[in-house]
Protein backbone atom coordinates (compact mmCIF):
# COMPACT_ATOMS: atom_id res chain seq x y z
CA UNK A 1 0.00 0.00 0.00
CA UNK A 2 1.09 3.57 -0.61
CA UNK A 3 2.89 4.81 2.50
CA UNK A 4 0.34 7.65 2.81
CA UNK A 5 -2.56 5.17 2.76
CA UNK A 6 -3.24 2.84 5.69
CA UNK A 7 -6.05 0.57 6.84
CA UNK A 8 -7.11 0.02 10.43
CA UNK A 9 -10.09 -1.28 12.39
CA UNK A 10 -13.00 1.14 12.59
CA UNK A 11 -13.82 2.58 16.01
CA UNK A 12 -16.91 4.27 17.40
CA UNK A 13 -15.12 7.61 16.95
CA UNK A 14 -15.01 6.94 13.18
CA UNK A 15 -18.77 6.51 12.77
CA UNK A 16 -19.61 10.12 11.84
CA UNK A 17 -16.99 10.19 9.08
CA UNK A 18 -17.96 6.74 7.79
CA UNK A 19 -21.61 7.81 7.81
CA UNK A 20 -20.78 10.90 5.73
CA UNK A 21 -18.99 8.71 3.15
CA UNK A 22 -21.98 6.35 3.15
CA UNK A 23 -24.42 9.20 2.55
CA UNK A 24 -22.59 10.46 -0.56
CA UNK A 25 -21.96 6.97 -1.93
CA UNK A 26 -25.28 5.12 -1.92
CA UNK A 27 -28.85 5.69 -3.08
CA UNK A 28 -30.06 3.79 0.00
CA UNK A 29 -27.48 4.65 2.66
CA UNK A 30 -27.24 2.94 6.00
CA UNK A 31 -28.07 5.09 9.01
CA UNK A 32 -25.51 6.34 11.49
CA UNK A 33 -27.24 4.18 14.11
CA UNK A 34 -26.67 1.09 11.96
CA UNK A 35 -22.92 1.73 12.00
CA UNK A 36 -22.97 2.30 15.75
CA UNK A 37 -24.69 -1.06 16.16
CA UNK A 38 -22.19 -2.78 13.90
CA UNK A 39 -19.24 -1.45 15.90
CA UNK A 40 -20.72 -1.89 19.38
CA UNK A 41 -23.02 -4.92 19.36
CA UNK A 42 -22.61 -7.15 16.30
CA UNK A 43 -20.14 -9.92 17.17
CA UNK A 44 -19.83 -10.93 13.51
CA UNK A 45 -19.01 -7.43 12.22
CA UNK A 46 -15.48 -6.37 11.29
CA UNK A 47 -15.14 -2.86 9.87
CA UNK A 48 -12.03 -1.35 8.34
CA UNK A 49 -11.35 2.29 7.56
CA UNK A 50 -8.83 3.49 5.00
CA UNK A 51 -6.91 6.65 5.80
CA UNK A 52 -4.79 8.93 3.64
CA UNK A 53 -2.51 11.21 5.64
CA UNK A 54 -4.74 10.74 8.69
CA UNK A 55 -8.05 11.44 6.90
CA UNK A 56 -10.61 8.64 6.57
CA UNK A 57 -11.25 8.27 2.85
CA UNK A 58 -13.04 4.92 2.72
CA UNK A 59 -14.36 1.98 4.66
CA UNK A 60 -15.48 -1.60 4.27
CA UNK A 61 -17.83 -3.66 6.40
CA UNK A 62 -17.39 -7.40 6.71
CA UNK A 63 -19.36 -10.06 8.53
CA UNK A 64 -17.60 -13.31 9.33
CA UNK A 65 -19.79 -16.22 10.44
CA UNK A 66 -17.86 -19.45 10.98
CA UNK A 67 -15.94 -19.77 7.68
CA UNK A 68 -18.12 -17.55 5.49
CA UNK A 69 -17.47 -13.84 5.08
CA UNK A 70 -19.75 -11.27 3.47
CA UNK A 71 -19.02 -7.68 2.54
CA UNK A 72 -21.86 -5.50 3.80
CA UNK A 73 -20.67 -2.26 2.25
CA UNK A 74 -17.56 -0.70 0.77
CA UNK A 75 -17.04 2.90 -0.30
CA UNK A 76 -14.34 5.42 -1.10
CA UNK A 77 -14.86 9.20 -0.96
CA UNK A 78 -15.75 10.45 -4.45
CA UNK A 79 -12.66 12.69 -4.58
CA UNK A 80 -10.40 9.65 -4.05
CA UNK A 81 -12.09 7.32 -6.56
CA UNK A 82 -10.33 6.17 -9.71
CA UNK A 83 -6.97 5.79 -7.93
CA UNK A 84 -7.14 2.03 -7.26
CA UNK A 85 -7.81 2.67 -3.56
CA UNK A 86 -11.00 0.60 -3.64
CA UNK A 87 -8.95 -2.31 -4.92
CA UNK A 88 -6.39 -1.84 -2.12
CA UNK A 89 -9.15 -1.71 0.48
CA UNK A 90 -10.85 -4.77 -1.00
CA UNK A 91 -7.59 -6.75 -1.01
CA UNK A 92 -6.92 -5.74 2.60
CA UNK A 93 -10.38 -6.96 3.64
CA UNK A 94 -10.01 -10.21 1.67
CA UNK A 95 -6.71 -10.92 3.47
CA UNK A 96 -8.30 -10.03 6.81
CA UNK A 97 -11.15 -12.47 6.18
CA UNK A 98 -8.70 -15.20 5.23
CA UNK A 99 -6.63 -14.55 8.38
CA UNK A 100 -9.85 -14.97 10.38
CA UNK A 101 -10.47 -18.42 8.88
CA UNK A 102 -13.03 -17.49 6.24
CA UNK A 103 -12.88 -19.67 3.15
CA UNK A 104 -15.42 -17.82 1.00
CA UNK A 105 -16.34 -14.18 0.58
CA UNK A 106 -19.56 -12.87 -0.96
CA UNK A 107 -21.26 -9.58 -1.68
CA UNK A 108 -24.24 -8.09 -3.50
CA UNK A 109 -23.85 -5.39 -6.13
CA UNK A 110 -26.38 -3.54 -8.25
CA UNK A 111 -26.85 -5.10 -11.69
CA UNK A 112 -26.22 -1.64 -13.17
CA UNK A 113 -22.94 -1.07 -11.26
CA UNK A 114 -20.52 -2.35 -13.88
CA UNK A 115 -17.57 -0.40 -12.46
CA UNK A 116 -17.84 -2.24 -9.12
CA UNK A 117 -18.47 -5.59 -10.83
CA UNK A 118 -15.31 -5.13 -12.89
CA UNK A 119 -13.30 -4.43 -9.73
CA UNK A 120 -14.69 -7.53 -8.01
CA UNK A 121 -13.94 -9.72 -11.05
CA UNK A 122 -10.40 -8.28 -11.21
CA UNK A 123 -9.69 -9.65 -7.72
CA UNK A 124 -11.28 -13.04 -8.41
CA UNK A 125 -15.00 -12.77 -7.70
CA UNK A 126 -17.39 -14.77 -9.89
CA UNK A 127 -21.12 -14.38 -10.48
CA UNK A 128 -23.15 -16.47 -8.07
CA UNK A 129 -26.76 -15.56 -8.75
CA UNK A 130 -29.37 -12.83 -8.77
CA UNK A 131 -31.41 -11.42 -5.90
CA UNK A 132 -34.56 -10.13 -7.61
CA UNK A 133 -35.81 -6.66 -6.61
CA UNK A 134 -33.10 -6.41 -3.94
CA UNK A 135 -32.85 -2.62 -3.82
CA UNK A 136 -35.94 -1.00 -2.34
CA UNK A 137 -35.54 2.44 -3.95
CA UNK A 138 -36.05 1.14 -7.51
CA UNK A 139 -36.48 -2.66 -7.21
CA UNK A 140 -33.20 -3.18 -9.05
CA UNK A 141 -31.79 -6.69 -8.94
CA UNK A 142 -28.56 -7.45 -7.12
CA UNK A 143 -25.84 -9.66 -8.55
CA UNK A 144 -24.41 -11.97 -5.88
CA UNK A 145 -20.68 -12.47 -6.34
CA UNK A 146 -18.40 -15.00 -4.61
CA UNK A 147 -14.73 -15.77 -4.30
CA UNK A 148 -12.89 -18.62 -2.57
CA UNK A 149 -10.17 -17.20 -0.31
CA UNK A 150 -8.78 -20.29 1.39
Amino acid sequence: MDNKVTCRPMTLEDVDTVDSIEQVSFAIPWTREAFVGEVTTNPFAHYTVMECEGEIIGYCGLWIVVDEASITNIAILPSFRGKKLGELLLMHVMNYAKEHNATTLSLEVRISNEVAQNLYRKVGFCNGGIRKNYYSNNNEDALVMWVNIK
